[in-house]
Parts: C-alpha cells; structure tokens; sequence
C-alpha cells in the first residue's frame, strides 16, 4: 500500500541490496551449522528465492536439526515484505514492527505450527519437541512455498493437511520471494467481507477499509476482487484439465495446489517423496502454463491469450 521510494530504480536498488545481504547472511549461518559450502550455496540460493532446489534425494532430511531450524528461519525471512527490512535499514523501527502484514504472516506461522504439532504428536513420535521442530520446519517451507521437506507430511492427520492446503494458497508476504495469493490479499478480503456484513446490517453507515494504517482506495480493493475471480477460475480449470489423468481429487487438487503457488510437492501421489512424473505431458503442460501465471499474477499470462492483445491498431 506504499512505496519503499518515489523512483523505481532506487526501488530496485533498495531490493537488490536487501535480498543480496540477506542471502550471504544466510549461507555463511548454513556454513557455520557444519553444512559443506556447496550445499549451503546451492541451499542458500533456494531459500533466499524460495526456489526449493533440494541436491539430495532425502531434500533436508540428512542435515542435522540445528541447519534445519536455520533454513525455517531464512524461509520465513526471505517471506517477509521487503519493506519492512528498509524500513529497518531506514532505522524507522515503529512503522517497521508495526506492519499489519507481517504480524498476521507470523501468526498464521505460529498458530500453524501449534496446531499441527500437537495434532501429530503420535504419528510423529519422539516427543514434542520433534513434533514442534517438523511441524515449524513444514509450515515455513509451505507458507513461503520454497518447497523444502524433511519427513513425509502424507502421513500426517488429515485436519493438518488441511492447513497445509491452506498454506500453499495464502502464501507469503507481498513483495517477498514467496508466492501464493499473498497475506496483504486475504487481509483485504477479509476486510472487505466485514464492511458488506456491516453495510447489510448499518446501510447508512460510511466504512473505510485500512491496510498497514492507510486507507484503500477503491479501485486496490476492486482489483484485489477481480484477481481472487481470476485465481479461483484458473484454479477450477485447471483441475479439470488435468482430471482426466484418472487420478484421484487430493491429488490433483494439490497437485495444482503446489504448481499454481508455486511449493513443489503437494499432498498424495504428488507428495513431499513423490513427484510429477505420473501426468500425462498434456497435464504437465497446463502445470507449466499454473506456474508462470502464479509466479507472473496471473494477469499478464491471461492477456497473451486475450484476441486484443495481438490485433494491431493504428
């Protein structure tokens, strides 16, 4: 809802410093975890971009639970809006722990992590403070969609699943490396859930909508809208076109879960130890059509297929 600077190019600038210091802060911690440099370059680079690349077959699971704890915290880092990391550099410390956004990403983080922990105790065993340390790992690695894994989540409860589901789709921050639909998003929507009900039950009344201390204009809320129409019919579509493979619904759900938001591995057939090698290439394709568009926004994706788009005008 605001600009880091006027100018684009300081903009720029700004990120490229941020995200550049942030990702050497980040290998030289994995180093000093006892992790060899190649792999925590390689790693370094997945998690500063919430890329996920994993260079061994058992992804995070060999490395010892303190490089773990250390990959959670640089996902959940590089999932913060951006700005509030100049507006640290900037020393503006109010307005920097005040970020509307970033306090309900933490909690969604925090409540997350609660509940499939004590939700899982049994199933993973060895006590709450394994359950916790996973369950933290996972909802970092997913709610930042970077992908990483270190057991296999399928056999978790399904009510965990569920909120894991619920982590691809909302995301990261604005204006991190994360995808999904974004945090900023669904507090807006939200919000402007609860002024319709207050306007159904008080129609005279006169409510403004505030992100971040600032009133919205009209036209951010609207295209907010117009972006979770253009998400869910992608979304439907895509399961459909890709139903045909025969495969059942929690698979391809997630498996367009984990594409369109652009995680990695899903839930089912397509899990944290699987992969994407079933689909038929027709499927495979409209995934790859899912991840450029949800990496892109959708929007500039649909207009390539817009007729307008390619008819020239005088």
């Amino acid at each position: 809802v605001s600009k880091m600077v006027p100018r684009v190019a300081d903009t720029a600038k700004a990120l490229y410093k941020i995200y550049f210091v942030l990702t050497v802060i980040c290998i030289f911690a994995f180093l000093l975890s006892g992790m060899p440099f190649f792999d925590a370059l390689c790693i370094g680079f997945g998690t500063a971009g919430t890329g996920g690349f994993a260079i061994r077959n058992s992804g995070m699971a060999d490395y010892s639970m303190f490089s773990q704890f250390l990959i959670t915290i640089f996902m959940i880092l590089f999932g913060i809006n951006f700005n509030v990391y100049y507006l640290l550099q900037r020393r503006k410390w109010k307005e920097a722990f005040s970020s509307e956004e970033a306090r309900t990403y933490l909690l969604i983080i925090l409540c997350s992590t609660l509940f499939i922990a004590f939700n899982n105790l049994k199933e993973m065993g060895n006590g709450l403070l394994f359950a916790l340390h996973h369950a933290f790992f996972t909802v970092g690695s997913i709610i930042t969609t970077t992908g990483f894994s270190t057991l296999d989540y399928n056999h978790w409860a399904v009510p965990s699943q569920m909120v894991i589901l619920f982590l691809m789709i909302s995301g990261a921050c604005a204006g991190s490396t994360g995808g999904g639909i974004k945090v900023s998003r669904l507090i807006i929507l939200l919000k402007n859930m609860g002024k319709e009900l207050h306007l159904i039950i008080h129609p005279e009344a006169i409510k403004r909508i505030r992100l971040e201390g600032k009133s919205l204009d009209y036209n951010v809320v609207r295209s907010v809208s117009t972006y979770l129409i253009a998400y869910c019919f992608v979304y439907m579509i895509s399961i459909f076109l890709i139903s045909f493979d025969g495969f059942d619904f929690t698979t391809n759900f997630s498996a367009i879960s984990a594409t369109f938001n652009n995680i990695g591995p899903g839930l089912a057939k397509v899990g944290p130890i699987e992969n994407f090698s079933i689909y038929s290439p027709f499927s495979k394709a409209v995934m790859i059509f899912d991840m450029l568009a949800g990496r892109l926004e959708i929007f500039p994706m649909l207009i390539l297929f817009s007729p307008k788009t390619w008819k020239r005008t005088n």
